[in-house]
Formats: structure tokens, C-alpha cells, sequence
């Protein structure tokens, strides 16, 4: 990892979520507290059970979100995307990380001191508001997608995991899988065996098209169906 202090420009401003509710001081007060630190492919970002002292917002890459178990198993919460803050439901909620952060591909995150955020939510209401808005929606994204994983059979928790890639990752119907199929498993809670197999079924059905990493969702319409009915 690579850190660059002193951010003439605060480049992740406008990364910011709802940066235009923040006073001109107040952006500066974030921008003289922060720092941008670059992380290659698998590098960790924090590990569960270190303290919390940064807000952390990705500027760049992917980063994914996973809780760590016993016996080495692992239990992939979610992808951040640019524009996304990382960490925060443990930030606001503890002084210890719940769960770890590793990047998935070289990615750049803005880190400002959790005492100079603070300051700016006490100051701004209306901004507090909005970043009690966004950890809600991170803690019942989670609580939803466990209960799917509970309750969906294999074939609609896989075609959630599509969904997940092409509407909220990547914005497209063709992509390239992230991560390895194992992580892909865990995100979708079952097993590496299970989750290739029923891939295949769905490219066989000519549901998607796969090559590698590469896939396409040819019939978007069926995996929206599968996913809806579990």
C-alpha cells in the first residue's frame, strides 16, 4: 500500500455522499485530516477485531466485506463500490472492527480522522441525517441478503448474486466475475462444489454465458424470476 499526505485537492470530495450539504469549512476540516492510501489486489484494508480510528470512503476499486468465523470459514458480507463508505457500521458503532476489508482489485481509499468527522456531523444536522440514512441501508442490505440465504433454494440465491454484479457492482448484463469462485460461494452461502455446478446449469439452460470469469446474462428476465421466487 501506498499513503499520500497533504491533499492539495481533497480528490475523494466529490466521492463524498451528499458532499453538497457540507460548508466550505467544513470540507476543508475533512480535507487537512485525511489521506489517500492506494492497496493492490488482496491487500487488507483493517482486520476484524483491530480499532477503529478512520472513516474510511473508497475512491476507486473494489473492496470486499467479510466476517471471519472459526475454523478459518468466512462469511462475505458485501462488495463496496466507488462512493462508498467502508467500515462504517463498525466506525459509528464500536471502537473495535466487527469484520474485515480486503481489496479485490488495486483500489484508492480517502481515510479522514474519525475526530474531524465527528466535529462535521455535530455541526451539520442535515448531514448527519443522510449518513444515518446510508448505514441503515448497509445494515438491512446485510440483514436481507442473510434471511435470502436462509430461506431462497441454490438456484435463486445464485441468480441474487448476478443481480447483485450487473444492477449494483457493474451496471451492465456482461461482466467479469471479481473474485474467485470460492468467495463467489461464500456470497452466496454454499459451497464452491454447488455454486460451479449450478453456474453451469444456468449456462447450459442458456440463462447466461460464461467463459472463465467472463459472463453474460443472456436472459435477464429468468434470473429476475428465479430470484423473486427463491
Amino acid at each position: 500500500m501506498i499513503a499520500r499526505d497533504n491533499i492539495p485537492d481533497f480528490p475523494c470530495r466529490e466521492l463524498v455522499p451528499y458532499h453538497q450539504l457540507l460548508t466550505p469549512e467544513q470540507l476543508e476540516l475533512m480535507q487537512n485530516n485525511s489521506n489517500v492510501v492506494s492497496y493492490n489486489k488482496k491487500d487488507c484494508v483493517f482486520r476484524q477485531g483491530t480499532r477503529t480510528s478512520h472513516i474510511m470512503l473508497l475512491i476507486s476499486g473494489l473492496v470486499k466485506i467479510f466476517k471471519e468465523g472459526r475454523s478459518e470459514r468466512t462469511v462475505l458480507l458485501r462488495i463496496a463500490s466507488p462512493g462508498e463508505y467502508i467500515g462504517m457500521l463498525s466506525v459509528m458503532g464500536d471502537q473495535i472492527h466487527q469484520y474485515s476489508a480486503t481489496a479485490v482489485e488495486l483500489s484508492e481509499i480517502c481515510f479522514v480522522d474519525i475526530n474531524a468527522f465527528r466535529n462535521v456531523l455535530m455541526e451539520n444536522g442535515k448531514f448527519s441525517l443522510q449518513l444515518i440514512n446510508l448505514i441503515s441501508q448497509d445494515g438491512l442490505f446485510i440483514f436481507n441478503r442473510l434471511v435470502n440465504q436462509t430461506h431462497k433454494q441454490l438456484p435463486g440465491r445464485i441468480a441474487d448474486v448476478l443481480l447483485y454484479f450487473s444492477e449494483d457492482i457493474y451496471g451492465k448484463t456482461q461482466f467479469d466475475f471479481p473474485l474467485t469462485r470460492r468467495e463467489l460461494a461464500e456470497l452466496a452461502g454454499t459451497t464452491k462444489e454447488s455454486f460451479i455446478r449450478t453456474l453451469t446449469e444456468f449456462k447450459n439452460d442458456k440463462i447466461i454465458g460464461l467463459d472463465g470469469s467472463r459472463v453474460q446474462i443472456i436472459s435477464l428476465d429468468i434470473i429476475k424470476t428465479l430470484s423473486e421466487l427463491g
